[in-house]
């Protein structure tokens, strides 16, 4: 038989650096097409598995010098690489001891996503193009049959199933923070019929809404004064607006107070400021914004986040410099 202990010690040992457990339960109150559980509907069980981006890979884009590491070895080496070869071998564990595990990694390239609005989806909705897989496809897909299941592929948030499993808390930012890393981790989800003990829900005092994550977004993407919120797990969660369209740009190099190195001409200036996913559709931008760099360093909502919890001490990975002396 199969034990919480037993099955985090192994997801550990597969890759992972944190883990944490959720009872299917506590997905009762989302809506089916946001909800994991209409993925695996006999699932009892809901394991997390956090990816820790490293410090370091910050580095560069601090610097302004170099762009790459973050992107290949942090943001897609996590999704397409370390997520993947993990979640192989992690789910091992469940099939020799009899058990069905269902793994999905944080990447959702076929999400049937109309009518979902993204300025309300948060920082997680990042790299889901609306334009494209939304608005323009309403004929994407349909329920197979009519009983009340969503149209495939369903999306459903990893921060809040990281909520579920009581790893952490979602920050003002949208972005999830954990007393491991912060704001500098990646989720993955395995669904299982097996019946785990749940990790009790997280209590809460990362965040104390300092502002800085609004303060420092380069695309000023984060409002400083509306909130949008969730039920989930018997709880009314809440984050500030995030205005998706700012976001993107600020993400791949453009908005307000981007220091962009690659911004040099005036042609660059209109094309890195513009929606990258339809612009770029349109071959409108550069290659470099349309390959997915996280140009705009994500000044607010990770780095500036993550200094200030070092600086409060609250973080359990610590480093001998402050990451502003580095």
């Amino acid at each position: 038989m199969l034990t919480s202990t037993m099955v985090k010690s192994h997801a550990l040992r597969s890759g992972a650096d944190i883990v944490g457990i959720a009872s299917a339960d506590r997905f009762a109150e989302l809506p089916a097409r946001y909800n994991p559980l209409s993925a695996f509907p006999e699932a009892k069980s809901v394991v997390v598995l956090g990816f820790r981006l490293f410090r370091g890979l910050y580095r560069g884009m601090k610097a302004g010098t170099q762009y790459a590491s973050f992107s290949m070895m942090g943001y897609a080496g996590n999704k397409w690489v370390f997520q993947p070869v993990t979640l192989w071998h992690f789910c091992t564990i469940f099939e020799d001891a009899g058990y069905e595990a269902s793994p999905i990694p944080d990447n959702f390239p076929w999400s049937n996503l109309d009518g979902i609005n993204p300025d309300e989806m948060g920082q997680d909705f990042i790299d889901v193009n609306p334009s494209f897989y939304g608005k323009d496809s309403s004929q994407f897909s349909r329920p197979v049959k009519d009983d009340g299941r969503p149209a495939p592929d369903i999306y459903f948030q990893m921060r809040l199933a990281a909520y579920c499993a009581g790893m952490g808390e979602i920050g003002d930012s949208g972005v999830f923070l954990t007393p491991e890393f912060g704001p500098r981790q990646m989720f993955a989800v395995v669904l299982t019929d097996a019946e785990l003990d749940p990790d009790p829900l997280y209590a809460g005092g990362l965040c104390d809404h300092c502002g800085l994550c609004v303060a420092k977004c380069p695309g000023c993407a984060i409002s400083a004064t509306e909130k949008v919120s969730v039920k989930i797990a018997g709880r009314e969660l809440s984050w500030n607006k995030l205005d998706f369209a700012k976001c993107s740009v600020a993400y791949h190099g453009g908005g307000e107070k981007s220091h962009n190195p690659f911004m040099v001409t005036e042609k660059d200036q209109v094309g890195f400021n513009q929606q990258p996913y339809t612009a770029a559709r349109n071959y409108k931008l550069s290659p470099i914004v349309w390959s997915g760099r996280a140009l705009g360093g994500m000044e607010g909502c990770h780095q500036a986040c993550m200094a200030h919890l070092e600086e409060r001490g609250v973080l359990k990975n610590t480093f001998n410099k402050a990451f502003g002396d580095c």
